[in-house]
């Protein structure tokens, strides 16, 4: 009796662990709206000649891609930050091994409307008017208008890369409007005169892109760093896929040729 109850008990974890073993041609990704383009892109050219794999992919934010990847419900974190130590720590509490590939570099562009005559603002000067402390565009040589300020959400890691390197430590204003996406803050800065906005490059269609500092945010300046608000864009796997693999695969394909057109096309900056 003892040695059949053992063979049904083997039989039952063989069962286990068949159901809950990892589908090699399911990918999972999940995080940032700025590299969502990205990603989206490379998995609809991957599965097109790989039609066996299916690629999905979210945009929940990059610190929401960053949680997923902790919680193991996605393969792929796509973040426009890199990953926080306090993500860092949660991952190791759960066992998670977070690695980090930079696919492409991008430029924060400051957008306003078309119809808007600024040009050119400095970093100082946008984060005045961030904080409130310019709040007519008159005041910068533009029309007497009141700004409309608009900001990506708190949980963004565009939002995040501009505190830092726009606002240095400054509180962005209390009448600031914050969206939940690169497209939302487009169509609201398209439909509003007096809106203004930040978004990655790819996001630039129907807005006015301004200088900062002088320095238009174009390839060579984003990937030089001489365009003040550039910055790498992320894909975050747990651990190292393992070679030849679909994930490995998905992961390395920013360093190939097509991978690089991909994302000149999509209108961000390949790595050289």
């Amino acid at each position: 009796m003892k040695k059949l109850i053992t063979e049904i008990m083997m039989v039952a974890l063989t069962g286990i662990g068949t159901t809950m073993a990892k589908d090699v041609n399911k990918i999972v990704v999940d995080g940032s709206t700025t590299v969502g383009p990205i990603a989206k892109a490379f998995a609809e050219y991957y599965m097109g000649k790989h039609p066996d794999v299916n690629i999905t992919v979210s945009e929940s934010g990059s610190g929401n891609g960053a949680k997923s990847l902790i919680n193991e419900v996605c393969d792929v974190a796509t973040m426009s930050r890199p990953m926080k130590k306090s993500e860092k720590a949660a991952a190791k509490k759960a066992g998670v091994l977070p690695i980090e590939y930079i696919v492409a570099m991008d430029g924060i562009a400051v957008v306003v409307h078309q119809s808007n005559p600024v040009n050119d603002l400095t970093v100082e000067q946008i984060r005045d008017i961030y904080t409130g402390n310019i709040k007519n565009w008159k005041e910068l040589g533009g029309p007497d208008k009141p700004i409309v300020v608009i900001s990506r959400d708190t949980n963004s890691g565009t939002y995040e890369t501009f505190e830092t390197l726009v606002m240095n430590g400054a509180k962005i204003a209390g009448k600031t409007e914050y969206v939940g996406s690169n497209g939302t803050i487009r169509q609201r800065v398209m439909s509003t005169e007096g809106a203004i906005g930040y978004v990655g490059l790819a996001f630039r269609e129907g807005v006015k892109a301004l200088k900062v500092n002088g320095i238009e945010a174009v390839p060579e300046t984003v990937l030089s760093k001489t365009y003040p608000i550039a910055r790498p864009l992320y894909m975050y796997t747990n651990g190292r896929p393992g070679p030849e693999t679909p994930l490995c695969e998905f992961i390395k394909f920013s360093d190939t040729p097509e991978g690089k057109k991909i994302i000149e096309d999509t209108g961000f900056v390949p790595l050289k």
